[in-house]
């Protein structure tokens, strides 16, 4: 059984760092795809940050460029997503997902889908101004 746990959300003001983290079990976990993704109530999910099952592969929504990492612990099972210079916007529910086995990480971002799909349930963060 496939289970993705995602954790580390917080309240921060804009300006603060984040470091959400996310475990993965029961898969092949350097055969899949893994990525955050956000969504904000009434709006569509967006992927923020995506890194392919080829580790160099690795895709950013615009906004985060240059603000948020992405990085894999195979030893471990482990997806992290640090973010600094927080914003406003940023606040959504964040979550982490798995995807493949071979996918790419572009696509998985863009598409939130593209072979068997395992999602975490989600880790709130809100930024204030």
């Amino acid at each position: 059984q496939v289970q993705v746990v995602e954790s580390g959300g917080d309240s921060v003001q804009a300006g603060g760092s984040l470091r959400l983290s996310c475990t993965a079990s029961g898969l092949d976990f350097e055969k899949y795809a893994m990525g955050w993704f956000r969504q904000v109530p009434g709006k569509q999910r967006e992927g923020v940050a995506c890194t392919g099952y080829n580790v160099e592969d690795i895709y950013y929504l615009e906004s985060v460029k240059g603000r948020f990492t992405i990085s894999r612990d195979k030893a471990k099972n482990m997806l992290y997503l640090q973010m600094n210079n927080l914003k406003p916007e940023d606040t959504a529910m964040y979550y982490c997902a798995a995807d493949g086995p071979y996918s790419g990480g572009a696509y998985f971002c863009h598409l939130g889908q593209t072979g068997n799909n395992y999602w975490g349930q989600g880790t709130q963060v809100t930024v204030s101004s």
